[in-house]
């Protein structure tokens, strides 16, 4: 499978945020997005989602399950949570676990499994409101897990964890990959991924707009 984005801008008003950005991954690649805060990192990754509108562009699968829209493909995780307090972490992983599942996303993990990849299991009845900021984090992560999606779409996945919750996030990436997984991460740690293909965004200004990125 191909996800293919071309000449991907969009504006907020009458300013471009991101301008004709393109990019491609194949099946196993990723690739990290880098730039200072206000770039549009996060509004690139929206875009490409389909969670905002474009003004011009286009994003397209190849070679991927017949019929099956971008949105079924895509797991997307923002620098949010997206995780109520008064549920348990359970039934907050057993609500995505529903919502996310669609005619061609394949059965993951139970939330408890999911968890325990995390190092996170002994939470698995606690209110998500009790949780350290670096836990609340983990369990967000262990989102991408209860359901199987071919392609990740991460904003600041790493917020809020410490050195060990990183290596063993990154190695969760390592694994998806490996198996096929396309990944798109916005962050500004390094995620231990060899080989990875990186976008630097650089602010556009409001006289001139350049290309921001574009490679193949």
């Amino acid at each position: 499978m191909k996800v293919i984005a071309e000449n991907l801008t969009v504006a907020r008003g009458e300013r471009h945020i991101v301008e004709k950005v393109s990019f491609s991954l194949d099946s196993g690649e990723a690739l990290i997005v880098t730039g200072e805060n206000g770039v549009g990192k996060s509004t690139l990754l929206r875009a490409f989602c389909g969670l905002l509108p474009m003004v011009a562009g286009e994003v397209r699968v190849e070679n991927g399950p017949p019929e099956a829209s971008l949105a079924e493909l895509i797991h997307f995780l923002s620098a949010k949570n997206a995780m109520k307090d008064s549920l348990t972490v359970a039934e907050n992983l057993s609500f995505w676990k529903e919502f996310c599942r669609s005619g061609y996303a394949e059965p993951g993990l139970d939330p408890e499994q999911a968890l325990d990849t995390l190092e996170l299991a002994h939470c698995l009845d606690l209110p998500f409101g009790y949780l350290s900021t670096g836990m609340k984090r983990r369990a967000a992560l262990a989102r991408l897990l209860v359901v199987r999606k071919p392609v990740w779409v991460l904003d600041e996945p790493t917020s809020g964890l410490d050195a060990r919750s990183v290596d063993l996030f990154s190695r969760m990436l390592q694994t998806f990959c490996e198996a096929g997984g396309i990944l798109i991460a916005a962050t500004h740690l390094p995620l231990g991924l060899p080989g990875a293909k990186s976008l630097e965004m650089k602010a556009l200004t409001a006289t001139r707009a350049n290309d921001q990125m574009a490679f193949e």
